[in-house]
């Protein structure tokens, strides 16, 4: 599908993968709908990217807030005439615990809760949210396309690490509905895809220990590095122009494989 004049959505747009992301498309001819909790970045990267971004403040993990939002980029689109090409619910967390600690204490609710609002439940918010809107624009030649929806999983899908049962849960269950969801999509002409990262530069891994950074640099194949924005970025892009990449998770990884300990 073309980027160009086309709007894509991006939760979680104001930091880390999901603003790599908002810059390539940008850079590209997309016009960009950044969603995220804080506004004080999402401000500033339409301040630098100009008049084909717009931010939305919204808190992915509350239901009113998300549909709020999407109100408000739904008018913006009729503004700009651009219609939605493409969904990316990058928005995201990690919440390390076990289900029992050592004093055998069971780890609370909230905590998991937590990470399946935004990264399950937020996910499947979002993209439902904005599907009406996708299903009726005009099809593209030569496939009758419509869009995409680029989803986030992770290499904890495949090969979970203790400690992240709520993300592997959250990220899995994002690795199972790729395919359901592109089947339910195909007769709108509609894909989805999703992509599973490793260990890539971000926020989120920002908060590691060093010693645990070292310890999972010593599992690298090749390269021999984490993954950065950019490259996330660039599969994103692929996703989107390549019509037949559908119903599949894409692993992004290096061949990286997590151990079961450090």
């Amino acid at each position: 599908m073309q980027i160009k004049d086309r709007t894509f959505v991006i939760s979680g747009g104001a930091s880390g993968l999901g603003l790599a992301t908002v810059r390539d498309l940008h850079a590209h001819g997309g016009y960009i709908a950044i969603l995220d909790l804080n506004a004080e970045n999402g401000n500033k990267v339409v301040s630098e990217l100009g008049d084909r971004t717009a931010f939305f403040e919204a808190d992915v993990s509350s239901p009113p807030s998300v549909s709020s939002a999407v109100s408000a980029l739904v008018e913006w689109v009729k503004h700009t005439k651009k219609s939605i090409g493409g969904v990316i619910p990058a928005a995201g967390v990690g919440f390390p615990g076990k289900l029992i600690d050592r004093h055998n204490e069971p780890i609370p609710l909230e905590n998991l809760e937590l990470v399946l609002n935004i990264n399950l439940r937020g996910v499947l918010d979002l993209i439902r949210l904005c599907l009406p809107h996708m299903t009726t624009t005009t099809p593209t030649e030569p496939d009758g396309e419509r869009g995409v929806i680029v989803m986030v999983s992770s290499s904890a899908a495949y090969d979970g690490q203790p400690g992240q049962v709520a993300y592997a849960a959250s990220k899995g269950a994002v690795r199972s509905m790729t395919l359901v969801l592109a089947r339910d999509l195909a007769q709108y002409g509609i894909r989805a895809v999703s992509i599973a990262p490793s260990y890539f530069e971000s926020g989120m891994t920002a908060a590691m220990s060093q010693k645990v950074r070292k310890s999972l640099e010593g599992v690298f194949e090749f390269p021999r590095r984490p993954g950065k924005g950019d490259d996330f970025a660039r599969m994103v892009r692929h996703c989107v122009e390549n019509p037949m990449l559908n119903g599949e998770c894409i692993r992004l990884d290096g061949a990286t494989r997590m151990p079961s300990r450090l």
